[in-house]
């Protein structure tokens, strides 16, 4: 059975940063493509940050671009999110996902297994 477990989530000042953490298990990681979402209230889920298997693709929306960073180490099953220069429009609850690809795509839908979420709140 696959899961997907995140931490690091909390309440961050704006300005401030956070790093998430996703720990997989259940599926060789390291042959699958990962990917961040998030969930702001009264909001559909959005799409944040993808990675390819190996680490060496990467993709972001434009809402972030240039302030988060997806990574992960295939050795410890685990992708990171990190998140500087945070607004309060990141409010969110952060869900990690890996898809049944190598390559990371952008819609929700091509995630086959997904984690129960941490919250990131921004106060401002």
């Amino acid at each position: 059975q696959v899961q997907l477990v995140e931490s690091g989530g909390g309440l961050v000042q704006a300005g401030g940063s956070l790093r998430l953490s996703c720990v997989a298990s259940g599926r060789t990681f390291s042959s699958y493509a990962m990917g961040w979402f998030r969930q702001a209230p009264g909001k559909e889920r959005e799409f944040v940050a993808g990675i390819s298997w190996r680490g060496f693709s990467t993709t972001y929306s434009d809402s972030i671009q240039g302030r988060f960073t997806i990574s992960r180490d295939n050795a410890k099953n685990t992708v990171y999110l990190q998140m500087n220069s945070l607004k309060s429009e990141d409010t969110a609850v952060y869900y990690c996902a890996t898809a049944a690809s190598k390559w990371p795509p952008r819609r929700g839908n091509d995630y086959d297994y997904w984690g129960q979420g941490t919250q990131v709140t921004v106060s401002s």
